[in-house]
């Protein structure tokens, strides 16, 4: 018998590049466009960082090879992408560090800065969901049960 295929030596799924030029400067301009909204959610703790610039790697990887390799070569970006791309998971600090911000800045937003009661729920909803989502994607390298001291 013969172990299951480990999923990081996969064949490369990268999307083959659009034929069409226009696709490509269209792709191209969607990459850069997620790539801006991700950048800006670095600062503002509301709109979200890693979809976007997963996003963008898809749009580049379709319009821009030279742009695709740039951002999957970013020191700070590329692994995320990376880990994306090969096994579908994200880290497990990332993921949790994303939920506690993501809650801590809605639960300020509601508490702080939104009046009507139905935007107050219906933030609550979507940030309980997101959560949810975000909480069940894998984690590789999520830390076990740690051995009791004297082990």
């Amino acid at each position: 018998m013969t172990d299951p295929p480990d999923p990081g030596d996969a064949p490369d799924d990268t999307p083959t590049m659009s034929d069409s030029a226009v696709a490509r400067a269209i792709w191209l301009g969607a990459g850069i466009v997620c790539v801006v909204l991700g950048a800006i959610g670095l600062v503002l703790p509301i709109l979200p960082t890693t979809p976007f610039l997963l996003l963008a790697a898809a749009c580049f990887a379709r319009g821009s090879r030279r742009f695709y390799a740039r951002l999957l070569a970013h020191g700070s970006f590329g692994p995320l992408i990376v880990e994306w791309r090969r096994h579908r998971s994200i880290p497990w600090r990332t993921k949790w560090s994303a939920i506690a911000l993501m809650s801590t800045t809605l639960a300020a937003s509601i508490v702080f800065f939104v009046e009507p009661g139905w935007l107050k729920v219906l933030l609550a909803l979507l940030g309980i969901v997101l959560a949810t989502w975000l909480a069940r994607v894998p984690s590789r390298d999520r830390p076990g049960p740690r051995p009791p001291d004297g082990a």
